[in-house]
């Protein structure tokens, strides 16, 4: 199963949830510095609510820097070189607070790393989308033979 598509699938699955609504500001904002326009999709909030899951699930306990940084662009500048600035903080922090009282993310007690870290309920969320995926995928194989 593609990233992507596993993305897709888990903001689906996303919706569900009652703890994860966007805001009515989600509108109007624009993700970050570099971004010219808001979001042309109307259910970015869960698709960016996904890959945030997927992140944390890969990168281990993961915190708003590393998020913002990870999802920061360069801005065109005109006649001027291109620069690199971070992400918007405030989705990214909204997003990790809706995920974290959905039960999908927890911050741990004691450690040297902060951040927030995938919970099992969420590490099972994930791999029943990527089962579902590749089962999905075998079935369309088989089909096409």
């Amino acid at each position: 199963m593609k990233v992507q598509e596993q993305i897709i699938k888990t903001s689906e699955e996303l919706k569900k949830f009652n703890e994860i609504k966007p805001p009515e500001w989600t509108k109007f904002v624009k993700t970050g510095t570099s971004k010219a326009r808001p979001p042309v999709e109307k259910d970015w909030w869960y698709i960016r609510a996904a890959s945030i899951l997927r992140k944390a699930d890969k990168l281990g306990p993961i915190g708003v820097n590393k998020l913002r940084v990870k999802y920061g662009s360069k801005k065109r500048r005109g006649h001027k070189p291109a620069h690199f600035y971070k992400a918007g903080g405030s989705i990214i922090r909204k997003l990790l607070q809706q995920l974290e009282t959905a039960g999908l993310l927890k911050q741990p007690e004691k450690g040297i790393y902060k951040g927030r870290k995938i919970t099992p309920k969420g590490r099972s969320l994930l791999s029943k989308i990527s089962q579902n995926g590749l089962r999905g995928n075998k079935k369309e194989e088989t089909g096409k033979t």
